[in-house]
């Protein structure tokens, strides 16, 4: 990956961060682009969006505190991330971002 892709992609990268409306801002305006640095930001926040979704299921479903542990997770690999994308680093997230990589390769 070349520092060219993550200058030309560094803000698109963070606005994927903002919300899942940024996601698709970013998706979208990356449609003609195909940044790799964009799409490798994009597949990592759709990964934490399920990650929350999850966390919101176990809270409401299974325990009140499991499910508040797993947002509070959630919110630090959304820090996590959103710090690496400013920095412009191509920096997994801990144990599932390969993961989220392999799930959702077809983005791009």
């Amino acid at each position: 990956m070349e520092n060219a892709d993550i200058k030309d992609g560094k803000t698109l990268a963070t606005v994927a961060y903002i919300t899942p409306l940024g996601l698709i801002i970013a998706i979208s305006l990356n449609l003609e682009k195909k940044n790799p640095y964009i799409f490798f930001h994009a597949r990592q926040m759709i990964g934490l969006i399920i990650m929350l979704i999850f966390s919101n299921v176990c809270e409401k479903h299974v325990n009140s505190w499991f499910g508040t542990a797993l947002w509070f997770v959630t919110f630090v690999s959304w820090l996590y991330c959103l710090i690496y994308a400013i920095i412009g680093d191509y920096k997994l997230l801990p144990v599932l971002g390969q993961y989220f990589q392999d799930w959702f390769k077809n983005l791009k």
